[in-house]
Formats: C-alpha cells, structure tokens, sequence
C-alpha cells in the first residue's frame, strides 16, 4: 500500500503546484495607519496566521506581510483579523495533559486576532491547532479572553472552568439578555456570536459580522453512474490445472457518494462515502487433461457492493471548474457471489467461496459548477479467495465514472 500512497501524494503535490493561487481584493493597515488596497492570497487560514501574501496588483510580485509591520488586514466579504497583545491561556484540553488548576495559566502575546462581531461589543477568536480561545471588548477597552478551561481536580475528575459565562454576565448587561440566557451559552461561536449579536441590537447599536460562510456547499450527494473495466485471474498453488485467467469484462457500476467538506483552507479537503452496487460475470472454457471430458469451465458470478471511505482534495481551475484527486480504502459486501468449475458434460467438479479483502484506490477528476463531474478511478488489486491458503486471486478494476450532484 505505502508505493501507492506515495505515488498519490507525489501527483498531489505536482498538480498543486500547478493549480491557481487565487489572490482576492482586500487591504492591509501598516504601522502607520496607512491602508493599502492590494490582492491578499486567501487560504482560509485554519489557524490564525502570523503572515499573509499579497499583490500590488494581478500581475505584480507576491510578497510577504509580517505581524510585526501590519495592525490590520482583510478580504473584501471575508476575514479581517486585527493585531493586538493580550494575555492568552493556552492550557492544553487533552485529556492525558491537563492541568491541575483550575485557573487560566495566562502569558502575554503579539497576535492577529479573528474578528467575529464587531460593534458596541466585540467578539474575537484564535485558533492554533487544537485550541479554541475566544476573546472580547466592549466600547474599545481592553480586550480580554473569555476564560474557559478544563482540568484535573484533587479527586481526580475532569472538570471545567466555565468563567466566560461570569465574565458575560458582569460586562455585557441589557434588559433582554436573562441569566438563563448567559447559563445555556456554549463556548462555540455559533453561540457566541449568536450573544453578542443580541447585545449589539438589545443596545440599538450598529454591529458587523465577519467571514460567514455559505453552509450549503459543505455537503454534497451525488448519484455517480459509471463503467467499470475489471479483470480477473486465480491460482493454486497444489494444482495449476484449476489456475484461470478470465477475459477481461466491461460492466455497469452505480454508486450514491455523500461528500462532506471540510469548512477550513477554501475547501479544499473533503471526506468521501460512496456505496457502489458492481457485478463481474465471466466464464473460461479450457482444455485440462485430469479432468472428465478434457475440459474444464470457470464460471464466476460476483455481484457486490463497495464502499470506498476516503480523502478528497480540490485543485481550482477557476470560480467554475475544479480538478481533484482520491484516496480512498474500499471495503467490499459480498452478495451470493459465486465461483464454479464444470466438466464438459455441464457436471460440477468443484466450488470456491467467494470471500474478499479490501483495497484501495486512486482517483483523478474534473468537476464543474459543483453539479457536473467525471472521474477516472483506479483499484489495487482484490484479494477475493481470502478463505483459502492455497489459492490466491488478483481482482483489478479501473472505473470511469459520471457524477451529478443534486444535493
């Protein structure tokens, strides 16, 4: 399997290089508060950046933008992320690494800041790898992180500090804004965002959110009829008399492929499940002088469903066309497959169960409007006498697929 993930990887990698870097218009406010409209490279940062690249113009030289030289950047109806120094508690949420106090363990430090909400009350957020902080100001004071911790406690639990619902209540008071309210509000943006929202209109004042995304694309169902070009071959290793390579078979596949993208780096990954009905049917007639009547016939019957479970990722052409590639493990559901051997006379000589193994596969595409797609899948080959030591088979297929997505 490892050649194989490596060959992935490597076309990967190569058609990456490839593929457009797409810059879109934002601005960026340097030291001294000049805002400079330029073309920012938009990877739909995961984790905060501490850098970002831009253009002067379409045609100009890329550069690189420090934390250290920008107060502010963003993108024309996306992100903005503003410098500030703030006391960050980055105690690990790991179960087998938490602490033992309760407390937030705060160090002081330079960063670009996420802003969510902003108006009389603002909302922030950072994210480095696995932790989630969020942090608050109100009416352009000090911005203070909303304290939210778990730990170990001396009888050996996991508890949690729950001190951005306090903070909340104390700082961003209204009429319309009850205790229950502050008590059933998750460390979530969604519902963060959701609080300082109803703040900002509970105080009649103008509020902005930034970077929401379009949810509808984040799933995708797709009917994905095909053709599957498949061949087969078993051995013995007792007795070559039985050994058969059966003619190559061209067959209807249809599959249902659920997508579900990943919401972070311009959605670009995304997790496949596509089960897949196939059905290989062949017959070899030949000349075997052990056996009565001098001829012996391989008849295979071997309908199945696939699931292939993988990794996409995405390679833009442009706002309407996309490359992509898979990789995908495939488990297999036999359904009354079969494999006989007849003398010539139509009289049963011998029976195999039909018991497979999974494999994997690689696939390349090119996708249109997010609806239209055609796909060029390559399987490893598919051990399917796995109930037997003394025979071994090699099942390879190499399918072409159609897709439309309507969902």
């Amino acid at each position: 399997m490892k050649p194989y993930l490596l060959l992935f990887l490597t076309a990967l990698l190569s058609l990456n290089a490839y593929s457009q870097i797409k810059f879109e218009k934002g601005y960026f406010i340097d030291n001294g508060d000049q805002k400079v409209d330029v073309l920012i490279r938009n990877v739909d940062w995961r984790s905060n950046p501490s850098q970002f690249e831009y253009k002067l113009s379409a045609d100009g030289a890329s550069k690189n933008a420090l934390i250290k030289s920008v107060k502010e950047f963003g993108i024309a109806d996306g992100a903005r992320f503003v410098r500030h120094t703030v006391n960050v508690d980055r105690s690990s949420g790991n179960i087998k690494n938490l602490s033992e106090d309760r407390n937030p363990e705060f160090k002081e430090e330079e960063l670009f800041l996420k802003l969510l909400v902003e108006g009389k009350a603002n909302l922030y957020s950072l994210e480095d790898g696995n932790i989630t902080r969020y942090f608050y100001s109100k009416d352009d004071s000090e911005i203070i992180q909303l304290i939210y911790k778990k730990y170990i406690t001396p009888e050996k639990s996991i508890a949690t500090n729950d001190g951005f619902r306090q903070q909340i209540w104390n700082s961003l008071k209204c009429s319309d804004l009850t205790m229950k309210k502050v008590e059933n509000l998750d460390y979530k943006k969604k519902d963060l965002t959701s609080f300082f929202v109803d703040y900002n209109e509970c105080h009649d004042q103008a509020y902005t959110i930034y970077g929401q995304k379009q949810q509808k694309d984040l799933f995708n169902l797709s009917v994905r009829p095909g053709l599957n070009f498949s061949s087969l071959s078993i051995t013995n290793a007792n007795s070559g008399s039985k050994n058969t390579d059966f003619d190559d078979e061209i067959r209807l596949r249809l599959g249902v492929e659920a997508e579900f993208i990943l919401p972070f780096n311009k959605n670009k990954w995304a997790i496949i499940f596509e089960p897949t009905y196939q059905h290989f049917k062949s017959e070899q007639t030949q000349e075997k002088d052990n056996v009565s009547g001098g001829v012996l016939i391989s008849k295979i019957d071997y309908p199945s469903i696939e699931l292939p479970v993988g990794i996409r990722h995405y390679l833009y052409l442009n706002d309407s066309s996309k490359l992509f590639l898979n990789f995908s493990y495939v488990i297999n559901f036999d359904t009354n497959a079969t494999m006989d051997f007849y003398r010539q006379d139509n009289t049963l000589y011998s029976s195999l169960e039909i018991k497979t193994q999974g494999n994997v596969a690689f696939g390349a595409g090119y996708k249109f409007k997010d609806t239209y797609s055609i796909e060029l899948r390559y399987n490893t080959s598919r051990e399917i006498l796995s109930n037997y030591s003394y025979w071994s088979s090699e099942y390879k297929t190499i399918s072409m697929i159609l897709g439309y997505s309507f969902f």
